[in-house]
């Protein structure tokens, strides 16, 4: 059976940021494709205040052997103290880019 793929959402406060996660991600093998969407407005809770802000929302594609190296290098890079990083199971897809994003993580 075939490695599970995984998309992974994380924000970042700016283009600079994401795009040096983006790349580093990729050069490492952590992620075979990272697509970047500016111009989210996020609204949270953070130190007891409603905030809202701009950021850049990263579409991480991976495998689920990858994810817990590709979380440590992230933690490791990011400039949140507490980055957003979701994994959602990819449970159906064009069976080609599976396999290409499985290769680019040497699954």
């Amino acid at each position: 059976m075939p490695e599970s793929v995984l998309l992974c959402y994380c924000t970042c406060p700016d283009a600079a940021s994401a795009q040096r996660l983006a790349e580093t991600l990729v050069n490492e093998a952590l992620a075979a494709c990272i697509n970047r969407l500016p111009g989210v407005i996020s609204t949270y809770r953070w130190q007891g205040e409603v905030t809202t802000d701009s950021e850049e929302l990263l579409l991480i594609k991976t495998t689920a052997g990858r994810f817990e190296a590709l979380k440590a290098r992230l933690l490791e890079l990011h400039p949140y103290e507490l980055p957003e990083l979701i994994a959602v199971p990819v449970e159906r897809g064009h069976t080609a880019y599976l396999d290409w994003v499985r290769a680019g993580t040497g699954a």
